[in-house]
């Protein structure tokens, strides 16, 4: 079976957005040609500055850019603003939301922008857990994860916050990162010089934000 064929959803509807939240419906005809996934689905029609949805949202569809513009943003732990990727017309946008149970970042229309509204679960119904599609759209979309978490520590330019945000992005559910192989290699990884990752693991040691251990890292949580 193709991937465009998984796409089987029900509404036809749009739904316009402004900026206050007020919203709107109407019909429209069929999905155009150049649809990548064809069959019915929702359109969202966003006027400049409304949000497609915002960090922390669950994460419901993910989206095709019909026309307009919109411009991916995450706000880091530390307050500074990080820009991921700015969607145009004949982008995919929100393809991890398929493995998430939340949206990582802000996505927001940049000038009025129309984007079609394919919902996880419609999706899903036809990846079931435990499928070579399924197993495939995991591995690609964990990937995509990866590769904007780079772009985001990439854009940091405070070596002690690059540092302490990887740390936070590796870190499981009890705050430990498992130092694998030697510090350089994070060093290397990070953009950064041996000397000015062993200062800012120092200065957040100082603040009690980390504990270093010989083979892992503890992140205190606040």
């Amino acid at each position: 079976m193709a991937l465009c064929e998984l796409f089987e959803l029900a509404s036809r509807r749009p739904t316009t957005v402004s900026p206050s939240g007020a919203a709107s419906l109407h019909r429209i005809s069929a999905a155009p040609l150049d649809d990548p996934f064809p069959g019915p689905a929702q359109t969202a029609v966003l006027s400049a500055g409304a949000y497609l949805f915002r960090q922390g949202d669950p994460a419901a569809a993910i989206y095709y850019v019909e026309s307009g513009c919109l411009r991916l943003e995450r706000y880091t732990p530390a307050g500074i603003t990080v820009v991921l990727h700015t969607a145009r017309a004949g982008d995919l946008l929100a393809e991890a939301a398929l493995v998430t149970t939340t949206y990582h970042c802000n996505a927001i229309a940049l000038r009025e922008s129309r984007v079609r509204v394919y919902a996880k679960t419609a999706i899903l119904a036809n990846l079931p857990p435990g499928s070579p599609g399924y197993a495939l759209v995991a591995v690609m979309a964990h990937q995509l994860i990866k590769a904007r978490q780079r772009i985001e520590l990439r854009d940091i330019r405070s070596a002690r916050d690059r540092v302490m945000l990887y740390l936070e992005q590796q870190a499981d559910r009890e705050g430990d990162v498992e130092i694998g192989g030697e510090l350089q290699d994070i060093a290397v990884e990070l953009g950064l010089s041996r000397e000015a990752l062993y200062r800012a693991l120092a200065a957040l040691q100082r603040e009690n934000r980390i504990r270093r251990y010989r083979r892992h890292i503890s992140v205190v949580k606040p």
